[in-house]
């Protein structure tokens, strides 16, 4: 049949391009890693150091996804293949929707594969640190910040990351005036870093009576989180150490006394601050470490030398010009300024549906056609 004769095609062109990204993504040193990562595991002093511990799991943990993922792809691959060659040979027309489907899913999981192989920076495969920021306008303001904040952790939920509350200053009346979450999994950063910037909300603003429609703007910083086999020099006499009391959403430790921590980098002026670990000594060890992470962010962004050569204007480079716009009304659109990107389906998108967004960004930036914004 003609329709099984062109998926067949379909199929034989995505062959010789699987097995490439199976180059690609470095498979073959991806086995040896894990292996040696997983004789070193079950060495008797592993858990003597619990951060290191920590850290060689993960990265197996992300080793062993790289490999399941694509052997999945495989697998898929040949499934359909045989599913199509039989329903052809039997000229079964009923498993032609079946046998559709199943060359779209290899179609969709490939390109999703490939764009992995995209994340090639030095910080790509770490965790994330993603921080929310109202902009000036009050309560309209803060509420977009919140949404934002349950957009990314939506989108976390859908890609199977974990995410962990690490600071939440709620607003006034409504949403947030800041917060910063951990989200954990191979490649976090790598595909959050295209977030970060400032987002612009249009709508008709729930806190107006009068229903007019109002612009709001909230800035998201997206930095690496930083282990400690990465050294980073922060000079006491750099740092001022604020403590209070902790609060807000997500505070089930909360106490009190003041066990949270503010930590300000004077040379700079980058602000971190964490609440909700269980002591004031946990607090602080967090938040230098994001200290740590917004420091190595900015040389790397800024090809700085040295982390003394970060001035302090640069404290201030999330608040650029925006980098998406949310449209609610008179229309309801979502546009990415630096690769025009679109989405009409707003709702989808406030509940975590970004992958258009980030996969068109790797895209634009690999192939240096982002735009200003």
């Amino acid at each position: 049949m003609l329709q099984y004769e062109e998926l067949l095609l379909k199929l034989d062109g995505l062959k010789p391009e699987i097995y490439d990204l199976a180059n690609a993504l470095n498979l073959e040193r991806c086995r040896q890693d894990l292996a040696e990562l997983e004789l070193k595991s079950a060495a008797p002093d592993f858990w003597d150091d619990m951060e290191a511990a920590q850290s060689v799991l993960q990265r197996i943990a992300g080793l062993k996804e790289t490999i399941s993922k694509y052997e999945g792809l495989v697998n898929s691959f040949n499934d359909a293949l045989t599913l199509i060659q039989l329903a052809d040979e039997e000229g079964d027309e009923s498993l032609l929707g079946e046998c559709t489907a199943a060359v779209n899913q290899v179609e969709k999981e490939f390109e999703k594969q490939r764009l992995a192989t995209l994340l090639t920076g030095e910080f790509d495969s770490k965790n994330a640190i993603m921080t929310f920021h109202a902009g000036a306008g009050g309560t309209e303001a803060q509420d977009w910040a919140e949404m934002l904040y349950r957009m990314y952790t939506r989108w976390a939920e859908r890609h199977g990351y974990q995410y962990k509350v690490l600071d939440y200053l709620d607003g006034d009346e409504a949403g947030i005036k800041s917060a910063s979450i951990l989200i954990t999994g191979l490649n976090a950063y790598g595909y959050l870093k295209s977030e970060a910037g400032v987002h612009r909300l249009v709508r008709v603003s729930p806190f107006d009576a009068s229903g007019r429609r109002h612009t709001s703007f909230a800035a998201v910083e997206v930095v690496p989180e930083i282990d400690d086999s990465i050294e980073v020099e922060i000079r006491p006499e750099d740092i001022k150490v604020d403590t209070y009391r902790s609060g807000g959403a997500g505070g089930q430790h909360v106490n009190k006394t003041e066990s949270a921590v503010r930590i300000t980098h004077i040379p700079t002026g980058i602000v971190v601050a964490c609440q909700n670990e269980r002591s004031q000594h946990q607090n602080r060890e967090v938040a230098m470490k994001m200290l740590k992470s917004k420091l190595i962010e900015i040389k790397e962004r800024e090809h700085y030398e040295k982390i003394e050569d970060i001035k302090g204007n640069q404290s201030q480079i999330a608040w650029g010009s925006q980098i998406r716009s949310y449209v609610f009304m008179p229309y309801t659109l979502v546009k990415d300024h630096r690769t025009g990107f679109e989405n009409g389906n707003i709702n989808a998108v406030m509940d975590g549906d970004l992958d258009g967004f980030i996969d068109a960004y790797l895209k634009a930036a690999a192939n240096g056609e982002l735009k200003n914004n």
